[in-house]
């Protein structure tokens, strides 16, 4: 299982149940120990009237990026994160045992309401460059690719509340499963 802690508006645009799984989600293992890859936050973003979804990762700062979301797609969001999330990682040059740790990793997704004001301020942070990208460069939302998107987002420095220095949010993701694989 990947816990995932969602805003509020986000979990009410999406179908979970009461223990917090998807339609199609791991309902046969509502016990499941948490995935090593556990522990993201996600939020709703509405940038140029269009649904669109930012998961970082608590510890490392990995963003995914999810853009243009219609509603039957709130439903699937599980296969669009690891589609996305392995995209990314490979897009930002993962190595293949990197990648077949991740994919080793990935399960259903699990959503509450809990948060962390850190990492809600990190996406806060990537959700405004996001409205910057698209307004210093007039593009249109749907342009945005959402692999080169979590890439560009992950290739910059990220504050963490108890930590010294900064964190690189793609060589955290890297090290984190290097120590999976």
């Amino acid at each position: 299982m990947i816990k995932v802690h969602a805003t509020k508006k986000l979990l009410a645009k999406l179908p979970v149940d009461d223990k917090g799984w998807l339609p199609d989600g791991e309902k046969s293992q509502p016990a499941a120990a948490p995935s090593p890859l556990s522990g993201w936050h996600a939020n709703l973003l509405l940038l140029q009237r269009r649904n669109c979804v930012l998961l970082v990762h608590d510890t490392t700062r990995f963003p995914v990026f999810i853009p243009c979301l219609r509603k039957e797609d709130f439903a699937a969001l599980d296969w669009h994160f690891q589609d996305t999330l392995m995209n990314t990682l490979l897009k930002a040059g993962a190595s293949q045992e990197q990648l077949d740790a991740a994919a080793a990793q990935l399960s259903g997704l699990c959503f509450d309401s809990d948060s962390d004001r850190s990492v809600q301020g990190t996406m806060n942070q990537m959700k405004g460059d996001l409205e910057h990208k698209l307004w210093y460069d007039r593009l249109d939302v749907q342009e945005l690719l959402p692999y080169s998107t979590s890439v560009w987002l992950a290739d910059r420095p990220c504050t963490v509340k108890g930590h010294k220095d900064c964190v690189w949010p793609i060589k955290a993701m890297f090290a984190l499963l290097d120590g999976l694989s």
